[in-house]
């Protein structure tokens, strides 16, 4: 299983993979054992977060290209953030690319609503784990109306 809960949380492992790097790599410009590449484990899954969030030591290790510098809301009020882009995550099997946001000093991981919604996983608040909603029949999460 993929997630786990302690004492209400939900946390899950979650690999993410620079998206720049795997299209470097398939355009033969860059060997696929140079892919910048990590797995962290109790990733917080907050619905409090917009987006995925990452501290900057791992934002550095994979090598993310910063996009854009933004005013956020935090509980300490209206801070500065930088915005990194091509996060390639990989959650329970769903893959998807996403903006990340740079959390300050070594905080742990956070994965917000819009990669969940995205990938089709959400929150099974009663049992505490995620849950991944069918792509197929008429019961797929993807809607187009």
């Amino acid at each position: 299983m993929a997630t786990e809960s302690t004492m209400g949380k939900i946390l899950t492992t979650l690999t993410i993979t620079n998206h720049a790097d795997q299209i470097t790599a398939r355009q033969g410009f860059l060997p696929e054992d140079q892919i910048r590449s990590m797995t962290l484990n109790n990733v917080l899954v907050d619905t409090g977060a917009t987006t995925l969030c990452l501290p900057s030591d791992a934002i550095e290790q994979l090598g993310l290209n910063l996009l854009k510098e933004v005013d956020v809301a935090t509980a300490s009020g209206i801070n500065k953030a930088r915005i990194f882009e091509d996060a390639s995550i990989n959650l329970m099997g769903r893959i998807g690319t996403f903006e990340c946001l740079e959390l300050p000093g070594g905080r742990d991981a956070l994965l917000g609503v819009i990669p969940l919604e995205a990938l089709g996983i959400e929150l099974d608040l009663k049992n505490q784990q995620l849950k991944v909603l069918p792509e197929t029949s008429i019961d797929t999460y993807l809607t187009i109306l």
